[in-house]
């Protein structure tokens, strides 16, 4: 007969967090709530990737394009952009959240002297960027004659076809930086000089690069931002495992610091099959999570097939109907718990941590924060940053309510037939869906929304006696509640004022 696990299937709606004792260090200020993303050997490394924010944007079209990446690195947390589009698309995506900043950028954006206002106008618009490098030839790293910004010119006062060199800023009225010179000492000659940018030159006065007063601006009031080596802000991507031979290259060289395998169900072969190209390629270069996952076997398969983190959850997503279509998952509670408890036993006998994220199942913020307590290490959101500004979808007034677009990988508007397909070629469309296309509320800008969450995260870990995730788990009580208990929880026996109901 089939094996029938004790435990029920519980979800964090079922839980209270008890109390610890709060001394006079645990204050919100001082809760540190960085955490590893990829397995290291606790005690003797690091881990080769943290974040400043446990949170990660889920692998979905109405979630994780270029500019919600942007936003949440700038806050400290991790998008991987979505894999249910073309390879070149994904591709171009992952290499705009790269080359938004960085402390040394590569001009993208040059011509000669012989070019008119036309060519800096039609640039300005296809790149963006109002800063444009003059070189010799034209090329990011030419010999450097110059630069036009928006201050050079005046629409309205000169014919299109004036030459660049008519109104450019010349070399020698250009305060300029020699190669070599580090990050710190060209943001001291930016401010000593009160300019917007500094151009790096080499010895023969070639360009090299630009520094930019506004990149030191941005990460002053983003102390959190998640920055690689060379001063880009860091994103991951998605993979699936058809076409994982072409696409893991293109993200690659895009520049994507760490990838995840996108499947409702990971334990599969087709995960273990899929890791094992990686590392035949690139060895252990390449950062790769898989998932999802719900038990101790499904954790233990991942992880010896070489997997650098573990995604825990099936069927809890708020547009998720796998376990109403096919009757499979758990409830994330459960899954949460089950998952660190192997976890943790592979740390004990190997000595190796792999960190695990929760995906799915919140609904309130405070879940979040009961996810970690569990023992998840980041936890990944569709529908809460389906809701901001920078995610792709539309902003609708619907029956006199702000939404936005929020659909499942599952449905038939994703057409995500990678997703659930098993094996190379099978299955190119979708038999049934596994989500639904729906709205969620509009909320707002990203930053505003997760500093509220962030600051209750943080409230709650005090409460717990925890400055740190790793204290949270350490320290964590938690209670199952009755359903009697759920409705105390919240208001009730009371006549709520209007006002309050729309605050």
């Amino acid at each position: 007969m089939a094996t029938i696990f004790e435990q029920e299937s519980r979800t964090f709606n079922e839980y209270l967090l008890i109390p610890n004792l709060t001394d006079y260090q645990t204050r919100p200020e001082n809760v540190v709530l960085s955490t590893a993303v990829v397995k290291y050997r606790k005690g003797k490394e690091a881990s080769r990737l943290n974040i400043s924010l446990p949170v990660t944007s889920a692998i979905m079209q109405a979630v994780s394009n270029d500019t919600l990446s942007i936003a949440l690195a700038r806050s400290g947390g991790l998008s991987f952009v979505f894999s249910s589009q073309p390879v070149d698309k994904q591709a171009d995506m992952v290499r705009k959240v790269k080359k938004y900043k960085a402390g040394l950028v590569t001009s993208d954006t040059n011509v000669t002297p012989d070019h008119t206002l036309a060519d800096i106008l039609t640039l300005k618009e296809i790149t963006g960027h109002s800063t444009v490098a003059v070189t010799e030839d034209g090329s990011a790293h030419g010999k450097l004659l110059g630069i036009v910004t928006s201050r050079d010119y005046r629409i309205s006062r000169m014919t299109t076809d004036t030459p660049v060199s008519e109104f450019m800023t010349p070399l020698d009225h250009l305060i300029v930086g020699r190669e070599g010179i580090n990050l710190s000492e060209a943001n001291d000659i930016i401010w000593d000089h009160k300019v917007n940018q500094l151009p790096i030159v080499d010895q023969q006065g070639h360009l090299v690069g630009m520094v930019f007063r506004k990149d030191y601006d941005e990460h002053k009031e983003n102390p959190l931002e998640l920055l690689d080596e060379q001063k880009r802000l860091i994103t991951g991507a998605g993979i699936n495992t058809h076409d994982y031979q072409v696409r893991v290259p293109a993200l690659i060289e895009a520049g994507a610091d760490v990838l995840c395998i996108d499947s409702s169900d990971g334990f599969s072969i087709w995960q273990s099959d899929t890791i094992s190209w990686i590392r035949e390629q690139y060895g252990d270069t390449v950062l790769v999570g898989a998932g999802n996952v719900v038990d101790a076997e499904g954790f233990r398969y991942l992880v010896d097939a070489g997997a650098d983190f573990v995604k825990v959850g099936i069927g809890g997503g708020s547009i998720c109907i796998t376990r109403e279509q096919k009757g499979i998952g758990c409830g994330q509670a459960s899954a949460v718990l089950a998952v660190a408890e192997a976890r943790d036993a592979y740390y004990r006998e190997t000595g190796i941590y792999v960190p695990i994220c929760s995906d799915g199942g919140i609904v309130h913020d405070y879940h979040m924060t009961m996810a970690l307590a569990m023992g998840a290490d980041f936890i990944m959101l569709g529908r809460y940053f389906a809701r901001f500004d920078e995610s792709p979808t539309r902003r609708l007034l619907v029956n006199g309510t702000y939404v936005k677009e929020y659909w499942g990988e599952g449905s038939n508007r994703a057409r995500n037939w990678q997703r659930y397909a098993d094996g190379d070629n099978q299955g190119q469309r979708m038999a049934f869906e596994e989500g639904v296309d729906s709205y969620v509320p509009y909320a707002g800008k990203l930053k505003d929304n997760l500093d509220l969450s962030m600051a209750k995260m943080r409230a709650t870990m005090c409460a717990c006696g925890s400055l740190s995730i790793d204290q949270l788990q350490e320290k964590a009580r938690l209670v199952v509640i009755s359903s009697t208990s759920i409705v105390e929880g919240g208001a009730h026996d009371v006549i709520q004022k209007e006002s309050e109901r729309r605050t």
